[in-house]
């Protein structure tokens, strides 16, 4: 093991060295605006990790390439948190009142692309502190498409490894895989956000507006720029930008490489791509006639609150246009369940994934006809392969401890004092990395900040684990890891 970490240790360290070079971007927003407090808390935080992060990427610099199961877990690990340390020092010292708590809080939220907030007031917030926290949504985005792509087909986890690229046959070739494929998500990404960025210029926001929410948007992050969050800017037609490029990076970014080299069709061949729009129609058209139902909207302006906020919790963004805890205990209660679907795998959304409850709902029909016909063999196929028996266990393994930490985590949270809706909600947002809860506090028109500091570490650990697909930690941190 001792060998194998230091290519280990030397990524984490390239990682928070480039994470720091971010850190000039608002520091000299910032300075630009006269905000100089905030400029050189950026300015010293990019020259600590800078620090930190060359000296340990100078200490391991290794020729090896391969790189072990277990090397890999450290690895992903190890970096989403050293980099969730490095993002927080600015926040702490930018002057805006944030405790370690509360940075590391937001930090994390913030990488792990959850969108939940403990920050208030953010229309009078330095313009380069909230680039920054736009940047840490972007640059967890990317970080969990690459992960999922090269990282999670290889180990296992939860599945995915039904979604082993062609050129992921060879496992110990992670580093070099996972270099070509940041490179060719990196500019499928960038084109997303440029596109995203430029819609939302037509709608009428300023640039610092544009750029925040668009990368905020294609890494289905949710954080914004206003306290009303997109609804401050849905008079320009914003929130129909979002619904559409929060839709597109839903999908699996391994579809659109495809696409890229001359098979456009993938895409739509892809079933989990079907079945998520399927999903998202149901969704959007349920809500639609709940809306309309209640009489307080028109056909035009119901469909449009629907679909807005019903993508926006599917994806795990978390953006909202309205306070839908306001519509009453069945949209309520629609939500809550919209919480724990998600996206396609290979995308940057959270939660499940739709092709974890395709796979669970072919197994189960397969097995209610094997009781009715006990001799019959019948292979579980997706996407027109069979789905070996590693895969399925891994889905239903995932489902299962997804489940158990959620049923945890809500009794630890109910146990300190936080009301049913709030803990139930709460714990569900954070592992689904969703962003919003239910209920007055953490709800849409909420924040985080009201919650004490053990619910907030304990939601910090969920957003955590929930955004490295559970088993993946839970792995990382059973004694049996580390033996040999």
């Amino acid at each position: 093991m001792t060998g194998s970490l230091r290519p280990v240790l030397f990524a984490i360290g390239v990682m928070v060295a480039t994470l720091a070079l971010a850190m000039l971007i608002p520091a000299a927003i910032d300075a630009a605006a006269g905000y100089h407090h905030s400029a050189s808390a950026f300015f010293l935080s990019a020259i600590m990790s800078l620090f930190f992060g060359g000296a340990l990427a100078l200490a391991t610099r290794s020729e090896v390439e391969t790189l072990s199961p277990r090397a890999a877990f450290v690895l992903t690990i190890g970096a989403w948190l050293a980099l969730s340390i490095s993002a927080a020092i600015p926040l702490h010292l930018s002057g805006q009142n944030m405790s370690w708590t509360d940075a590391i809080f937001e930090a994390v939220s913030g990488l792990t692309t959850t969108g939940s907030t403990v920050l208030t007031g953010l229309d009078d917030r330095p313009p380069g502190f909230l680039i920054w926290r736009a940047i840490l949504q972007w640059i967890g985005g990317i970080g969990i498409i690459v992960t999922a792509m090269a990282f999670w087909p290889m180990l296992g986890v939860g599945g995915m490894q039904l979604f082993r690229l062609e050129s992921s046959d060879a496992s110990d070739k992670v580093l070099p895989r996972a270099t070509e494929i940041a490179a060719a998500i990196s500019i499928i990404y960038l084109v997303l956000t440029l596109a995203c960025a430029i819609g939302y210029g037509f709608t009428g926001m300023g640039w610092i507006d544009s750029i925040a929410h668009a990368m905020t948007t294609v890494a289905t992050g949710g954080y914004s720029t206003s306290d009303n969050s997109i609804g401050g800017f849905i008079d320009g037609g914003a929130d129909i930008v979002a619904t559409v490029f929060m839709l597109l990076a839903a999908l699996p970014f391994g579809m659109f490489l495809l696409a890229a080299r001359g098979k456009p069709q993938a895409v739509w061949d892809d079933a989990q791509v079907r079945g998520f729009f399927l999903v998202v129609i149901l969704a959007c058209a349920g809500l639609t006639l709940m809306l309309m139902a209640s009489g307080a909207n028109g056909e035009i302006a119901a469909w449009r609150l629907a679909t807005f906020n019903a993508v926006s919790i599917i994806t795990g963004t978390g953006y909202a246009t309205a306070d839908y805890g306001l519509w009453g205990p069945a949209a309520n209660a629609l939500f809550f369940i919209f919480m724990f679907i998600g996206g396609c795998a290979g995308s940057t959304t959270c939660s499940v994934k739709i092709f974890r409850y395709q796979i669970a709902g072919t197994a189960i029909r397969r097995h209610m006809e094997n009781l009715l016909r006990p001799s019959a063999i019948i292979p579980i196929r997706y996407n027109g392969r069979i789905v070996p028996d590693s895969a399925l266990h891994g889905v239903f393994g995932f489902f299962f401890v997804f489940f158990a930490v959620y049923a945890i985590s809500a009794s630890m949270l109910s146990a300190i004092g936080l009301d049913m809706t709030t803990a139930l909600s709460g714990a569900a947002t954070s592992l689904a990395n969703v962003g919003p809860g239910l209920g007055e506090i953490i709800g849409p028109s909420g924040t985080f900040e009201s919650l004490s500091d053990r619910a907030k570490w304990i939601l910090t650990a969920n957003m955590f684990i929930g955004r490295l697909e559970v088993l993946a930690v839970l792995v990382f941190l059973s004694p049996r890891f580390w033996r040999g």
